[in-house]
């Protein structure tokens, strides 16, 4: 990788560094914000966020005091025409200022749908810290981006990637895939709200609806959802199994049935509980008797079973890799160029006609993930499409909910998007 050098001499052929926009100055996108300027060759250069005051934390915290925050699209071009750094409330021009690459952080799918395809079809290059998002549209912009010459990618730090990673090593190497996932941060509350969660929030110094998210199994169903559509990894069933697993038995756990373990095939993408947390994994197999010696020789267990193992994942920290990446190697760290699995809507509460769905980490629905081809059989919708959907039957708490049970938001980006996508053939493999 070793990309420090690359982008002190990229930006001296340009005689500018990377400009990297961000919208979105919440948690994630403040960490990546400061982590940015922290590394040589790019520069923060636009931040974007409903919240002027949050513009203004992120660019004191990195020292920065000489900055232009306008809405007008002339004032904002020539500051960061001129070098300096900028800030803006709208995203209804982005596209058409003068940045390198945009990072969207909002965890808004519509919001991300609109920055995102807007820049791919500027033929801006595009890197998201909104897995929400990607796994609606992923493929769509997967396929924009190639049509346009740019490049769209998911950010390093999430463990999707960082499990994809794990996945990719094994792959170079011949060995069969058993399992990937990640042990889950949070304690398991389907049917928390963010009120349920918000003194732990506070504490924590999140967005309740983002806890609620963590809690309520949304994220968890999001992350491992996207791991299945970037690897071609199968789901292991629809919620998965999520067993409980320490960092010594994961290779016992997630063997196969008739060997002791929870799975019924191999090849396939789970979660579990315990301490392997906040860490993520690889389950591999030999039958090779030499290597499987070799294995246990360094330290790996007996086989034939093995975990592979990252203990971390550092978030907005290690994202700006991907921003490298994308802009010197033009590639994509992580992109789903078809579905395997669906993130599709369960009630957390018993709903009624007329009732507006308030989207993800809220009170009314929560994620589970479904195999594609079963969610698309049973016409059921997916989370990413439920922000202000209207309730035309009565659903019980724990029903799936399919399209015939809504009116979604027609003039949502992001349910327009998912329509093209569908319609072009790209959803499902």
């Amino acid at each position: 990788m070793a990309y420090s050098g690359k982008l002190l001499d990229l930006a001296q052929r340009r005689g500018h560094d990377i400009r990297v926009a961000i919208v979105g100055a919440g948690q994630m996108g403040h960490g990546f914000g400061c982590q940015v300027e922290r590394m040589d060759g790019m520069q923060l250069a636009l931040v974007v966020d409903v919240d002027v005051a949050r513009i203004k934390s992120l660019f004191a915290d990195i020292g920065s005091t000489d900055y232009v925050i306008s809405d007008d699209k002339t004032e904002l071009t020539q500051a960061l025409l001129a070098g300096k750094p900028a800030g803006t409330t709208t995203i209804d021009f982005i596209a058409e200022l003068p940045f390198d690459i945009v990072v969207e952080a909002t965890g808004l799918p519509d919001v991300g749908a609109r920055v995102a395809y807007s820049c791919l079809q500027a033929k801006k290059d595009v890197a998201v810290l909104n897995v929400e998002m990607d796994v609606t549209i992923g493929p769509l912009l997967h396929a924009t981006a190639e049509k346009n010459g740019a490049i769209y990618t998911v950010c390093h730090g999430d463990e999707p990637i960082e499990a994809k990673v794990l996945v990719d090593f094994a792959r170079d190497l011949k060995f069969e895939i058993i399992a990937a996932g990640k042990g889950k941060n949070n304690p398991f509350e389907p049917l928390s709200t963010p009120d349920t969660v918000r003194e732990r929030a506070t504490e924590k110094k999140m967005n309740p609806k983002m806890l609620c998210s963590f809690t309520d199994g949304s994220k968890t169903m999001i992350e491992m959802a996207a791991l299945a559509n970037t690897t071609g990894l199968q789901l292991s069933k629809r919620g998965m199994y999520g067993p409980p697993a320490t960092i010594k038995t994961l290779q016992d756990v997630f063997a196969l049935e008739k060997d002791g373990g929870v799975l019924d095939r191999a090849g396939v993408v789970d979660y579990c509980t315990g301490d392997v947390a906040p860490g993520v994994f690889v389950i591999i197999r030999t039958d090779t008797p030499y290597i499987k010696e070799e294995m246990h020789y360094l330290g790996m267990g007996t086989g034939p079973y093995f975990a592979l193992y990252r203990p971390f994942h550092l978030a907005s920290v290690e994202a700006p890799l991907s921003i490298a990446r994308a802009v010197l190697d033009r590639e994509a760290s992580l992109y789903s160029p078809s579905l395997q699995a669906e993130v599709v809507s369960m009630a957390k509460k018993d709903l009624n006609p007329g009732d507006v769905i308030d989207g993800i980490g809220g009170y009314t629905i929560r994620g589970y993930a479904d195999i594609a081809t079963d969610a698309k059989r049973e016409n059921l919708v997916p989370i990413g499409l439920m922000q202000n959907a209207v309730i035309k039957r009565e659903i019980k708490v724990g029903e799936f909910i399919s399209y015939d049970d809504v009116d979604l938001d027609e003039a949502s980006q992001i349910v327009i998007l998912r329509r093209l996508q569908d319609r072009l053939g790209l959803t499902y493999a």
